[in-house]
């Protein structure tokens, strides 16, 4: 993979043990944590979550437990 650029949130959501990403993109590894945290909490079957480097383009912030569109709003 080439050098990562964002943090994107994973989830094991059912008996495979297969992590699966979503289309957020976060500026650091501790809000991507952050969010898989909090989506494992809405959903019942997440079985763990971690963040993973990603190659792609910061496109969210998690600010305050609110997504927060890049696109729309500075990420501070």
């Amino acid at each position: 993979m080439s050098e990562h650029v964002s943090w994107r949130p994973e989830v094991i959501a059912d008996s495979s043990g297969k992590w699966t990403p979503n289309g957020l993109r976060f500026a650091t590894e501790q809000e991507a944590v952050d969010y898989a945290r909090d989506l494992s909490k809405r959903w019942l079957l997440v079985r763990e979550y971690r963040a993973a480097p990603s190659s792609d383009p910061v496109n969210y912030c998690y600010q305050d437990g609110k997504l927060v569109d890049a696109g729309v709003k500075t990420c501070s």
